[in-house]
């Protein structure tokens, strides 16, 4: 087995952290037990490009369990949690190609060991994979089946794909799931974000201006976060219908422009290009602190920042302090990347359970349907996102009810009125 990790001794302390996360992933854990039993991914090749977590080892287990080749490499080259990369070498046996802090060269060719092994599925969080295998990989598209993708950011490209006539196989959008993006999106975003600024800064957030950019499901969460902590929350929107709701749900909504000039701390969530740019730097509080939770660090132009600043250093982990030509500091963190996985350990396992049950299913179904599936980019199963909230449910212990014959009838039928 080939592998790339930090260092394999490290594999004791993650496979605790694996099993503990275990421990509050029971919807997974069920899906897995099924698996073992069924060999759904018997002979399947799975690449899987995600970020290399407790949640995602148990995942990677699950796939594994199900008859699958599971090779992993990691989806951001700040997000591994390198203990986990070793216990799946060691304790698993699942070929990870992953290191904490990688440079860009290290992430591509990561990306490129595990296409090596010629899967006949992708498992993306971001569409890194299916972009390789579509510009400088296209050999090996003919083995493939199909694929899945975790993120907004990821479903953006590959719906750009398959609106120029250019996708090549298959995709199941994983992200566009009702299990998971209004529970992962929304609770996990917002509480991993909150945790990775508070790790890497140590402030107070009752008080501040906490600027949230976009204000979908992952910028719903976080600034329903942030308020909770008692921070004034601000949001800015170029979607009118999202920065309606954002206003009805009590927010202040404002241009960046404006915001750039009140906040302390801004956080961007929009899946795009330079959301902050030098015109809001230039305006921007002394001691402004400024992050990302979006999946790419593009969103904030820190090119711009750097030729607008004097003198840079690093102030303490994941924090870099840029001190402008005049004289206001600009702390940026973890620069610029997945804040919430960078600096902390990203969504709680029982939310991630939901995700990655997701996952699992959309590659049994994408096993069994991919050969009659046209290439294009396809939600999620409703049969899929139904079972896996029944699934919650029951491990949570809540039951709920159930239409009677008479109420299926009335909804089935036009002819009842007033």
């Amino acid at each position: 087995m080939k592998f790339h990790v930090k260092n394999t001794s490290l594999a004791p302390q993650g496979k605790k952290r694996i099993l503990w996360a275990d421990r509050m992933m029971p919807v997974l854990t069920q899906i897995r037990q099924r698996f073992e039993k069924k060999k759904p991914l018997k002979d399947v090749c799975l690449a899987a490009c995600l970020h290399v977590t407790t949640e995602t080892a148990n995942l990677m287990r699950t796939l594994k369990a199900g008859g699958a080749e599971v090779v992993l490499c990691a989806s951001n080259p700040l997000s591994t949690q390198d203990d986990v990369a070793a216990s799946l070498v060691k304790d698993f046996g699942i070929a990870t190609f992953a290191i904490k802090g990688e440079d860009n060269k290290t992430y591509y060719r990561h990306l490129n060991a595990a296409l090596d092994y010629k899967p006949h599925m992708t498992m993306d969080d971001g569409a890194d994979l299916v972009s390789e295998l579509h510009g400088k990989r296209k050999n090996l598209i003919d083995h493939i089946i199909g694929g899945t993708e975790e993120t907004t950011t990821g479903v953006i490209r590959l719906k750009s794909l398959e609106e120029k006539g250019l996708l090549r196989y298959p995709i199941v959008a994983v992200n566009d799931a009702d299990t998971k993006h209004f529970f992962d999106n929304r609770y996990g975003t917002g509480q991993s974000t909150l945790d990775g600024i508070l790790r890497a800064t140590n402030i107070l957030l009752a008080g501040s201006v906490f600027v949230v950019a976009g204000y979908g499901w992952c910028g719903r969460g976080l600034a329903n976060k942030a308020r909770g902590a008692g921070a004034h929350v601000i949001v800015t929107e170029v979607d009118p219908l999202c920065a309606l709701e954002a206003v009805m749900d009590g927010f202040e909504v404002m241009p960046m422009k404006e915001a750039a000039k009140k906040g302390d701390v801004f956080v961007t969530v929009t899946g795009n290009l330079n959301v902050i740019r030098k015109e809001h730097f230039g305006v921007m509080k002394d001691g402004a602190i400024v992050a990302n939770s979006g999946h790419f660090n593009a969103e904030i132009d820190i090119p711009a920042l750097s030729k607008i600043t004097r003198k840079r250093k690093i102030a303490r982990d994941f924090v870099e302090e840029f001190t402008l030509k005049n004289g206001r500091r600009i702390y940026l963190l973890a620069d610029g990347r997945l804040v919430n996985l960078a600096s902390a350990e990203g969504h709680p396992a029982c939310v991630m359970d939901m995700s990655f049950a997701n996952q699992a299913l959309s590659a049994e179904y994408m096993v069994k349907a991919g050969p009659t599936l046209e290439k294009r980019v396809y939600r999620v199963p409703e049969k899929i996102d139904k079972e896996i909230s029944r699934m919650k449910l029951l491990t949570m212990g809540i039951g709920i009810d159930t239409l009677t014959a008479e109420q299926k009838k009335y909804l089935a039928s036009w002819e009842a009125g007033t």
